[in-house]
């Protein structure tokens, strides 16, 4: 393998994920027949662990997919409160209980807001610091979604490099099969016109 080739695996995207080796010239990756398989096979292995990683990035994102909007819808709501005078009147609100069933309630203007932290914890916060922490996780949130989305193009991207590079090896050595089989051809038909003569 040349030194360009190997400069060329070294680089990674800003998440750390390895560009797959572009294949310009078959040569530069198989010196002789006898190397085909091994390169196609490690081809065929960098082609697997790239899936393996869009698949995670995939089930990551269907996530965050889910979670941005619960984020914003929150935010919506602590906003909505933040608004609200102390001498103003209880507000009627429906709230989801299950994905059937719902409940009403009297909403009473506050200062502060209780939220859900995960693993069936809730904390009270004041209002004004609930806005800033779910401002900074609809931030992280949309931001980590940005990056699996730029994550799958790219991925994608290297798949196809990589299936494109293991046809051109592939090809390669059909037409080199090709190029030792007609060379024997000849010798044993050169052979076979001297014989007569001879």
């Amino acid at each position: 393998m040349s030194s360009k080739a190997q400069g060329k695996d070294a680089q990674t995207n800003p998440r750390g994920i390895p560009y797959a080796p572009f294949v310009d010239k078959v040569e530069d990756y198989v010196s002789s027949r006898a190397e085909v398989d091994g390169t196609m096979k490690s081809f065929q292995e960098m082609i697997s662990k790239y899936q393996f990683m869009e698949a995670n990035t995939q089930r990551r994102k269907a996530g965050l997919d889910e979670k941005v909007p619960d984020i914003q819808k929150t935010l919506d709501t602590v906003r909505f409160l933040k608004t609200r005078k102390p001498d103003s009147d209880a507000i009627e609100a429906t709230f989801e209980l299950n994905d059937t069933l719902y409940a009403k309630a009297l909403v009473p203007p506050t200062e502060e807001v209780y939220l859900w932290l995960g693993a069936n914890v809730m904390l009270a916060y004041p209002i004004v610091e609930a806005e800033t922490l779910l401002e900074g996780k609809l931030s992280g949130a949309q931001h980590t979604l940005e990056n699996c989305e730029e994550d799958l193009d790219f991925l994608r991207e290297q798949i196809t490099t990589l299936e494109v590079a293991t046809a051109r090896v592939y090809n390669w050595d059909v037409t080199m099969k090709r190029k030792e089989k007609a060379e024997s051809g000849e010798e044993v038909d050169g052979k076979k016109k001297r014989l007569p003569n001879g």
